[in-house]
């Protein structure tokens, strides 16, 4: 379906979850001198305005980042906070970088990045901000299933799609087995929201049987408005870095704290 947009919903208290654990994954991977592949099957439009109507309708950002920066959820040498301030710095300070220009920040000369993004007019917007990758017009599991194994092999695939279709959550897993049998040492990362059916957890339960060493990182927050049926965000993370399951240990106390 081509129906989502993030723009209604960037800077949510699932984005900050999300971000945190995907801006310290490339923070580490991008220490060591190997180059390394960034791919990313869904990836919008990479930029964000907060004051823009639709972040402004929904609420979402102000009750999130906005929040959580007032509050200093996240010390400002964390990596996120990082590529925030260096992002602004660049862009505006009313921005809000999607995962394509966070993982931007990060990547060096020598690596490369694959975006997926099917919707023609975030396609659009995304092209006019990251120039550092291959943009694929095309289903984001088709581009992943093309070009893993990757060139490098090393590097790290994110797997965030809008869960409007149905049978997202019974294909997800084949999937990822698929890409998994070509990459084994890939970084897989999968983000997925919490609902109130809690409709997630068949799909959870089929990965954790498959990929029992994965790390599996789940924040809980009250809903965005009354109504919304969004009550948490998960984060399922095969052969992660070094540190990062501290860093999911931290961010969950933090939400567990705060939220």
């Amino acid at each position: 379906m081509l129906s989502y947009q993030h723009a209604y919903h960037a800077g949510n208290l699932a984005d900050l979850h999300k971000h945190a654990l995907l801006a310290s994954a490339l923070d580490y991977l991008t220490r060591k001198d190997k180059p390394l592949s960034y791919l990313e099957t869904h990836a919008g439009r990479g930029l964000y305005d907060l004051a823009g109507p639709e972040a402004l309708k929904t609420g979402e950002a102000a009750s999130g980042i906005a929040r959580a920066e007032a509050e200093g959820w996240l010390p400002p040498d964390h990596p996120l906070m990082q590529a925030l301030t260096a992002i602004r710095k660049i862009r505006g300070p009313g921005i809000y970088p999607g995962s394509p220009l966070i993982a931007g920040h990060f990547l060096r000369f020598e690596d490369r990045a694959h975006l997926a993004e099917l919707h023609p007019g975030e396609h659009e917007a995304l092209r006019q901000v990251a120039g550092f990758a291959t943009l694929h017009a095309r289903d984001g599991f088709q581009m992943a299933q093309a070009v893993c194994p990757p060139t490098p092999r090393r590097g790290l695939l994110l797997i965030d799609p809008s869960y409007e279709v149905k049978t997202d959550y019974a294909e997800i897993p084949r999937q990822i087995a698929l890409i998994a049998r070509k990459w084994n040492v890939g970084v897989i990362a999968l983000w997925y929201p919490i609902l109130t059916d809690h409709r997630h957890l068949a799909m959870t339960a089929a990965l954790v049987t498959q990929f029992p060493q994965a790390l599996l990182s789940e924040v809980a927050f009250p809903p965005a408005r009354p109504g919304h049926s969004m009550v948490g965000s998960g984060m399922w993370i095969l052969n992660p870095p070094w540190g990062l399951q501290d860093e999911a240990r931290r961010l969950e106390a933090i939400f567990r704290a705060r939220a």
